[in-house]
Parts: structure tokens; sequence; C-alpha cells
């Protein structure tokens, strides 16, 4: 009997079939960014490319040091491009190839969506701070114990959600094809701008007051800290990390909402 004649609500789907359908979205969408390797190859290889070039080719006058700063420094970086991008880009095109709407049609959870996205987004960030351990200590000989390993790995890929809270909000406003374009023009600056690249002493005056606005600069000050440097008091980083996580989140879903 169709329940909604009576006007009473259909019965909700049985648990383990919810949780097999949040399974099958984010498998599919992990599959189906593993098969691009225009996102793919770019995301992995950037920072492992710069943490070569920059932190163990480059002469650093032997100072040991360096090579595990500028470790945490690439793992921000790099965690930042899943979010950015796998949020942003590919929510720009989906919205304006009607992929979108496609999925809003279908009988499946509301959320399995952005958290499928998520769990992609988390998993190349795992991959990414992996990789950059593993050239700082197969090549670089960086003295990095297990424990600061860890540490700096939960920082870092927990610390890719305000990334994908912002590319979510971005993938809202941007149009398909300018979406590398406008999120490249705010991802690469906020990297230079939070001394992702070249030490904060480095820039000038002004800009090194700036740096605090950056989530990006918040997530560097707790890489740091991980791997034993003196990042200041965590809580604060903490709490504008998840102060932008959700202010971007809610923002989004009032956009989604209102314009699809």
């Amino acid at each position: 009997m169709d329940t909604t004649v009576l006007g009473t609500v259909p019965p909700c789907m049985p648990r383990p079939r919810l949780a097999r359908a949040y399974l099958a979205e984010a498998r599919s969408e992990c599959l189906r960014y593993l098969r691009n390797p225009g996102f793919l190859l770019p995301t992995l290889l950037f920072p492992a490319v710069f943490y070569l070039m920059f932190a163990l080719v480059l002469p650093h006058g032997n100072d040991p040091d360096v090579p595990r700063y500028l470790l945490a420094s690439y793992a921000t970086f790099g965690v930042m491009a899943p979010g950015l991008f796998g949020f942003g880009m590919s929510l720009a095109v989906e919205r304006d190839n009607g992929l979108l709407t496609l999925k809003r049609a279908l009988p499946m959870p509301p959320a399995a969506y952005l958290l499928g996205k998520m769990a992609m987004a988390l998993g190349v960030a795992a991959v990414v701070v992996g990789l950059l351990e593993a050239l700082a200590v197969g090549v670089g000989h960086v003295a990095l114990g297990p424990e600061q390993a860890l540490r700096l790995a939960v920082v870092a890929v927990c610390g890719s959600l305000p990334f994908c809270a912002l590319g979510l909000l971005a993938g809202t406003f941007l149009k398909g094809e300018a979406a590398p374009a406008a999120i490249n023009a705010v991802y690469l600056p906020m990297a230079f701008l939070s001394g992702l690249w070249v030490p904060m002493a480095m820039l000038p005056r002004v800009l090194r007051d700036l740096a605090p606005v950056w989530p990006s600069w918040h997530l560097n000050q707790l890489a740091l800290a991980a791997l034993g440097f003196d990042g200041g008091a965590g809580w604060p980083h903490v709490l504008v990390l998840a102060g932008v996580t959700l202010a971007a989140a809610w923002l989004a879903a009032r956009r989604l909402r209102r314009h699809g």
C-alpha cells in the first residue's frame, strides 16, 4: 500500500542499507578520482617534487632542522589541494553539467554525495602526507620518530577539512570552466602568504601580521608543533580551523539549497 496516500510517513531506510549507500557513494567517488590522472597526479606529485627540490636537494648549511621544518610546511601545502580542488572544481563542473541535479533526484541519502567527496579528499591527503614522510626518512634521512609521523599525519589529514568546506563553498559560486583558474588564484597565494614556501621571517612585516587571516597558517602551526617545533598554544589554531569549517559549510549548504 502506498503510505503517502494515507498521509503517513514512509518507513526510514534500514541502517545497514543506509550504511551501504554511504559506502557505495564514497567508493564511487574514490574510484572516479583514482581514474582521473589529471587530478590525482598533480595533487600527489607537486608537494613531493617541491619538497624533494627545496628541502632535500638544495643545500641548507647542514642544518638538520630545515628538512623537518619544511616537511610540516609541504604537508600543509599538500593537504590543501584535495579539499579545494576535489570539492570546489568538481562541484562547479557537476553543477554545470547537471550531475548534481541527477544525484539529488536519486533515492540516496542527501549527505552521501558530500561525505563521499570528503572521504576521497581525506584519503588523498593521507597519501600525500605518507609520501612526504617516506621521502623525508628514505631520501633525506630526517630523524622522524613513529609518534611524530603519526601526529603529523593526523593533524594534516584532519586539517584538510577546512579546505574541503572552503572548496565546497567555492564550488557553489564558480562555473565549471572558471573553477581551476579561480581556485588556483586562491590556493597558491594563500600558501605563499602563510609561509609554506618561504619562512615567515623573510616576508615583509605587513604580510607577517596578516598571516593569521589564512587557515593554512593555523594548520601549519599545528603541523610544526606535531614535529616538535614551537607553534604556540594549539587550541586557538584548532578553534580557528573549526570555525572556518563550520562557517564555510553552513554558507555552502544555504547556497546549495537556494541555487542548486
